[in-house]
């Protein structure tokens, strides 16, 4: 007797709603880790769903996912969009535009604005491959080597006193004044507030060398310098 491969069914599952009432990332990543701190056996690597309904201004949509995205969380869907301009960037970033049923709870907390505090974050060890260092709100130094497959993050700069060989992604929160210096780059990938070089973009006469990366904000694109 042969058997269907797959098999439709109907289930209910039950997920967390972000609703967002500021489309500013630094803000909405402070709030979201704040929560998932609140609550990390329930929130951490959670899939939840994002609503957009309070948001009336334009917004970046990719820097506001990426922000999600930083703290862990899985975007499944997008709920309440009503802008047409800001439904054609949800659905271009691959997600579903969904529709949720009316619920009986009270309404959701706002988001808070409050001011960052800036700290930085020393890693002392090598960042082996398969590790992630995260520096929340602030600048992160490393003082020894970040192997390949590897991925160091900052909100703010990033600081490299060895070989550099992994990721380093600075600024992940939106702040375009963020850098990079690192004392022997040969990166598999490096990234400043969302723009990115991979390995093959750094040019030769900086591979393995100390630089310093920076955003230029009139080109769009990351510029490199020695470090003198």
């Amino acid at each position: 007797m042969s058997q269907t491969p797959i098999e439709l069914k109907g289930s209910n599952f039950t997920l967390s709603v972000v609703h967002l009432y500021e489309s500013q990332p630094e803000v909405i990543i402070k709030a979201l880790q704040e929560k998932i701190e609140q609550a990390p056996a329930f929130l951490k690597n959670a899939p939840v769903v994002i609503n957009v309904a309070a948001l009336t201004e334009e917004i970046d949509w990719l820097s506001i996912q990426h922000a999600i995205i930083a703290t862990g969380l899985h975007v499944v869907g997008v709920s309440g969009c009503k802008d047409e301009v800001l439904k054609k960037a949800i659905i271009k970033a691959g997600l579903p535009l969904l529709n949720e049923g009316k619920s009986p709870r009270r309404a959701p907390e706002p988001i808070p604005v409050s001011p960052a505090i800036a700290k930085t974050k020393v890693i002392t060890a090598p960042v082996r491959s398969g590790q992630q260092i995260y520096a929340r709100e602030g600048d992160l130094i490393v003082l020894s080597s970040v192997s390949a497959g590897a991925e160091v993050i900052a909100d703010g700069n990033i600081h490299i006193y060895g070989m550099m060989r992994g990721r380093a992604l600075a600024g992940v929160s939106g702040d375009v004044q963020s850098q990079i210096f690192c004392t022997h780059l040969a990166a598999e990938l490096v990234s400043i507030a969302g723009r990115y070089w991979l390995s093959d973009k750094i040019p030769a006469a900086h591979f393995g060398k100390a630089v310093r990366l920076k955003l230029d904000q009139l080109a769009n694109d990351l510029t490199i310098q020695p470090l003198d």
